[in-house]
């Protein structure tokens, strides 16, 4: 059954985050709670128990030492990351697995040569206290809108693409596991593994991110293949269809925030959310000179939370093809 987000103050995630100011801590607790995208041949993201997290009250105290302490891990994210949400959520990885209290960080994006072409990069390897041997776990965090009319039918992958226009769930699929993944096997990976205690090597897949459904459709969308059963879905809506969402959600009682990269991870703090009409001024103002799409967070008076993305009028102005 597939899910929208974690519901902050009805989840785990929500207790965490009630005690959290600091937006890097704050995103590092939405990491440490969030679903893979994805069901596929490899072991998903580490779970809460072997990062020696799954007590709550060990992870309570562990998060409020870093948002009492937050200099190292602003240091690790500030010297990785800008805006580019890929980038800072590695970073945010390199955190956790380094100072979780039941993994270590081996090394991060080792890159893989055949002479002197680059072959490709390994984004992570880590062990955990109750294993020596090596994990090699790929990421990517990813939020794709589904076209209720689109490339193949309608539970393809395909179907699925970025609010850029640029690529898609089935592209991004095929390049973890045709290539990211198998890289670790290529003879010119050996070497480098080999510094690292490996073979044998674990290989793992954290495909993290939202699905987003399209809001205005007559038929639901169904998900994609493969989801994972606890995958995180939105909305999507263009911005004509903006008042009639407004009009029939309960007006009153809903606030919100837009989420600017690379902060699109968990929501802010109830203080910074504000109304839909203050949200309607603002999208207003950002699609009179832009086209980019903006993605927002909604509290409900039910204490529902609610991923939103509202696009242009225009969207999507390309479709990627399916990969061959």
């Amino acid at each position: 059954m597939t899910t929208s987000m974690p519901h902050p103050g009805q989840t785990a995630l929500g207790a965490d985050l009630d005690r959290l100011w600091h937006p890097l801590v704050r995103d590092l607790a939405w990491l440490l709670h969030a679903p893979n995208l994805l069901t596929t041949a490899y072991p998903g993201r580490p779970t809460l128990d072997e990062l020696g997290l799954a007590d709550p009250q060990r992870r309570s105290d562990w998060l409020a030492a870093i948002e009492g302490e937050p200099h190292t891990l602003e240091t690790i994210v500030g010297a990785n990351g800008n805006e580019r949400l890929g980038h800072y959520h590695e970073a945010l990885w390199h955190f956790l697995l380094d100072h979780a209290p039941d993994t270590r960080l081996l090394a991060h994006n080792l890159t893989i040569r055949d002479d002197k072409r680059t072959l490709g990069e390994l984004d992570l390897l880590y062990v955990t206290r109750h294993d020596p041997q090596p994990i090699h776990l790929e990421l990517a965090i990813k939020y794709y809108l589904g076209l209720p009319n689109g490339p193949e039918d309608g539970a393809s992958q395909a179907r699925w693409i970025g609010p850029g226009c640029a690529d898609s769930l089935a592209i991004k699929h095929r390049h973890a596991m045709a290539h990211q993944l198998p890289l670790a096997g290529r003879p010119e990976s050996a070497a480098t593994l080999l510094a690292y205690g490996a073979p044998p090597l674990t290989q793992r897949l954290a495909m993290l991110g939202v699905l987003f459904r399209p809001w205005a459709s007559d038929t639901p969308l169904q998900p994609p293949r493969e989801t994972a059963p606890q995958a995180l879905f939105g909305d999507w809506l263009s911005r004509e269809c903006w008042p009639d969402f407004c009009r029939l959600t309960d007006a009153p009682g809903v606030r919100g925030a837009f989420l600017d990269k690379p902060h699109w991870l968990a929501p802010p703090p109830e203080a910074g959310l504000t109304s839909l009409a203050t949200l309607g001024a603002g999208l207003e103002h950002h699609f009179a000179s832009r086209r980019s799409p903006r993605q927002l967070v909604l509290k409900h008076a039910n204490g529902r939370w609610q991923r939103l993305f509202v696009v242009g009028d225009d969207w999507p102005r390309a479709i990627p093809l399916p990969p061959a």
